[in-house]
């Protein structure tokens, strides 16, 4: 009775976020309070994470999905892994290879069970996961709360949520991104509750990344079921769906924390859709935002330009810092904008973004991210790599598309 009394509680919230009313707890726009209203860890509203243990910051790696869709093989996979350790990209914390759609037979076999595709996947997916640990890295899988995925060419979990996470198990997955198509439209907190207890009874080392697109508003119940849950619906390599996606995801910020993040969808930087100036948004964002940090490009022949900016240690520590609050929109005038978030120490991580066509100059003033108004900060550039000192507000002149990025240190 408990059980179906808290199922129905959820399902409330989701439909009064669905019908277009503010979910309780959800925070202002950028013209609402300012950062420091939510500035700290005690203020800010946090489901129950996720008791696995993951995802106590958001999570790196890699996904082959925005690259390769359904053209993939193990070969890939594994020259993938190489170039993660070859590159550096693991040292910073890249340690997710994860294998997206298309990577099963159409049909389970006799018993019931998944099937890696037998010409792309000819080893097996243990064999895999083998080689990449054997590398120090993970292995992700792909399925869908529905009877099959979104590529039509597989088969999805619903209804086998025990079996398949048992078959997970076996060959040593540590991630499941699970996705929402094909779902006959039956409730969608009972199916990934499902798959979320099969997980927590039979695959207790797999980070659970929920890929309901946004839909039904899961930052608001999906905290004791998974380790991330998209926000937003699957990203694109052009600027307008970029942005579009930072913003559906900022109005969800207060939801995010240690254990269970906001995803926004995975990184585009690199597949040549962007300039270099919106990739370096794009990354800035994503992680002033806590979204997870999963490579979408092809790591084994990606340009300097793209390795530079996936490979920023100073922006990458501001989404892996261990206060876990998601930094959000601060300012917004005319396309001329200031992010701003809490980091330890009473420091503050703050994103100068210019949206406009044109050169601009971005003040961010301290009551908007959190400073007392006389505060005398040192300033670092995370993407020029120096430190200088200001007082009461931070201004820069923006290239059209590009930001600056900024850490604050009270002195």
């Amino acid at each position: 009775m408990a059980r179906a009394s808290l199922l129905l509680a959820l399902l409330a919230v989701a439909a009064t976020a669905v019908a277009g009313e503010r979910a309780p707890g959800e925070p202002g726009t950028a013209t609402g309070p300012p950062l420091a209203a939510y500035g700290n860890a005690s203020s800010v509203v946090r489901r129950r994470a996720a008791e696995n243990g993951l995802g106590r910051t958001p999570q790196m790696g890699w996904n082959s999905w925005n690259h390769f869709a359904c053209q993939i093989n193990e070969e890939i996979i594994r020259e993938t892994a190489d170039a993660l350790i070859n590159t550096g990209l693991a040292k910073l914390g890249y340690k997710y290879v994860n294998i997206d759609d298309c990577w099963a037979e159409q049909n389970r076999d006799y018993q019931g069970n998944m099937v890696p595709h037998r010409q792309t996947f000819p080893s097996g997916i243990k064999a895999l996961a083998d080689y990449v640990h054997a590398k120090g890295l993970k292995l992700g899988v792909y399925s869908d709360a529905g009877t099959q995925t979104c590529s039509l060419r597989m088969p999805g979990s619903l209804d086998h949520e025990e079996q398949d996470v048992k078959t997970f198990s076996s060959w040593g997955v540590d991630y499941l991104k699970y996705d929402n198509c094909n779902n006959g439209g039956r409730n969608v907190v009972e199916r990934y509750t499902k798959m979320s207890n099969a997980i927590k009874k039979y695959g207790k080392n797999i980070f659970f990344s929920l890929c309901e697109w946004g839909d039904n508003n899961p930052a608001t119940w999906a905290g004791g079921m998974g380790n991330s849950w998209r926000t937003t619906g699957d990203i694109a390599d052009n600027w307008n769906s970029m942005t579009s996606r930072a913003d559906q995801n900022d109005k969800w910020a207060s939801y995010a924390g240690p254990g269970g993040w906001n995803d926004p969808d995975m990184l585009e930087v690199g597949n040549g859709g962007m300039t270099e100036a919106e990739y370096r948004s794009h990354f800035s964002i994503w992680a002033l935002a806590k979204a997870p940090l999963l490579i979408g490009c092809d790591v084994r022949s990606m340009s300097q330009e793209t390795k530079n900016i996936i490979s920023n240690s100073e922006v990458i520590a501001v989404n892996q810092g261990n206060l876990g609050v998601q930094g959000k929109k601060v300012q917004s005038s005319n396309g001329l904008e200031v992010w701003a978030g809490p980091l330890s120490g009473n420091r503050k991580a703050v994103v100068l973004w210019n949206r406009q066509g044109y050169q601009a100059t971005i003040t961010a003033y301290w009551s908007s991210v959190g400073l007392p108004a006389s505060a005398a900060v040192t300033v670092r550039d995370l993407w020029a790599h120096l430190s200088s000192s200001a007082q009461g507000q931070i201004s820069a002149s923006v290239a059209p598309h590009d930001c600056k990025m900024y850490i604050l240190t009270p002195k």
